[in-house]
């Protein structure tokens, strides 16, 4: 069925031309399905995106040749799946330019990664009296973990304030980071807002204020090229499933010296050196992090997702993605009745927008209906929805397979739910 398009077509590309996104989206079956009889236009990336037929083929062959518990057995199965496991650490390792390979440790996901700092590291770091600082667009999970360790410990939670384009104000920051500040904890790329933090520099003046910085790249991997070494932080989390990679994985990288120290946030079996009834004498990073057995498959589909990604061409992705973005921006805010939500200078991936006078959740509906799937809702960021006075925005983030073709798809989409709910 042939796609229905915006009136006006796109023009050609100026930017980013080398990069043809219909040649990689041909690597994603789910792509090819009809919603409600149209053809799928996928814009919810920054929930979660698609795989690739070499990540769904990897996760398909360990299941079907390699399947076996890793680090605990001699036969034949359980090395090969051990290598598999371990050769997608040392992908991770290489994809974000970290120093050592035990300094990757396996999680669930981000959520996760950060839950561990907080109770393996804040724990121990933080006391009463002490501060936390996070900005004022951070996703729910790196929001309520420390608010967690402020009431077990006593510490307060300072919040660094946002302007109306949804940007960190920076001179704020620097006031809020003082000789009480433990850990900075800040997002990479916003969910919500699509605004990119200075990393480096937000960095710089924690660790000169003695804190320790945990940095959230749930939305910028996909997108850029990543070098934890470059940011200066201390520990980088990520999830596989919004990296083009299996749900239920991700990763969290901390500096060696900080891990060495830290207790485990688990236990059980894998992650011990030996056990008594009287003592047991934990193991050394990353396994001690690790506890029970892994999402070996899911580690496996990480490390093709990676290498996916390394032969795509993430400075290429990069650049397209912030055409496309600026493109959509132009076109979207277009659109009578449509006010964009983050209007930063620096953004990646995500436009989020609200319709005067229809809740977002109806525009969502009335999308799905022509084959266009976006988020609507606070997007696990209420603090953000609060900042800006709006109850919900509708949310269009973009990945390597979005075309002018899916904006102008959803250009002239939205200007038919204005006649059908206006």
């Amino acid at each position: 069925m042939t796609r229905t398009t915006a009136t006006q077509p796109a023009p050609p590309p100026t930017a980013a031309a080398a990069f043809d996104p219909y040649r990689w989206r041909a690597d994603f079956p789910a792509l090819a399905q009809e919603i409600h009889g149209r053809p799928l236009v996928y814009l919810d990336n920054a929930a979660t995106t698609h795989k690739p037929r070499p990540v769904i083929d990897a996760v398909q062959r360990y299941y079907e040749r390699d399947n076996a518990n890793v680090h605990r057995g001699v036969h034949t199965l359980s090395v090969r799946a051990t290598e598999r496991y371990e050769g997608a650490r040392a992908a991770v390792r290489r994809f974000i330019n970290a120093p050592d390979s035990r300094e990757v440790v396996f999680v669930r996901g981000a959520t996760e990664a950060i839950n561990l700092v907080a109770q393996s590291y804040g724990r121990t770091h933080v006391g009463s009296g002490d501060e936390i600082l996070i900005t004022g667009m951070e996703h729910h999970s790196n929001i309520v973990p420390w608010q967690m360790l402020c009431e077990q410990t006593g510490a307060v939670l300072r919040v660094a304030p946002l302007n109306d384009d949804g940007e960190v104000l920076l001179d704020e920051y620097e006031r809020l980071l003082t000789s009480r500040t433990r850990i900075v904890a800040l997002t990479h790329v916003s969910n919500a807002l699509g605004t990119v933090n200075p990393v480096i520099e937000m960095a710089r003046l924690a660790r000169h204020a003695g804190a320790a910085v945990l940095v959230d790249g749930a939305q910028a991997v996909p997108h850029q090229p990543v070098d934890v070494r470059a940011l200066g932080c201390d520990f980088y989390v990520f999830s596989a499933h919004k990296t083009f990679g299996p749900m239920g994985t991700g990763v969290l990288w901390g500096r060696a010296e900080l891990l060495d120290r830290m207790s485990p946030y688990q236990g059980g079996g894998e992650m011990i050196r030996s056990v008594t009834f009287e003592k047991t004498v934990y193991a050394e990073p990353p396994a001690r992090f690790e506890a029970g057995t892994p999402n070996v498959a899911g580690a496996v589909g990480l490390g093709a997702a990676i290498d996916y990604l390394d032969h795509v061409g993430r400075c290429a992705i990069a650049a397209y993605e912030r055409e496309l973005l600026a493109y959509a921006t132009e076109r979207v805010q277009a659109v009578p009745g449509v006010r964009l939500i983050g209007t930063a200078r620096e953004k990646a991936s995500i436009l989020s927008f609200v319709m005067e006078g229809i809740h977002a959740h109806d525009v969502g509906t009335v999308l799905d209906q022509m084959g266009i799937a976006i988020r609507s809702g606070h997007h696990c960021a209420q603090p953000v929805m609060q900042r800006f006075g709006v109850p919900a925005t509708c949310r269009a983030s973009l990945a390597l397979y979005n075309t002018r073709e899916d904006i102008d798809t959803l250009v002239y989409a939205l200007a038919r739910t204005r006649e059908v709910l206006g």
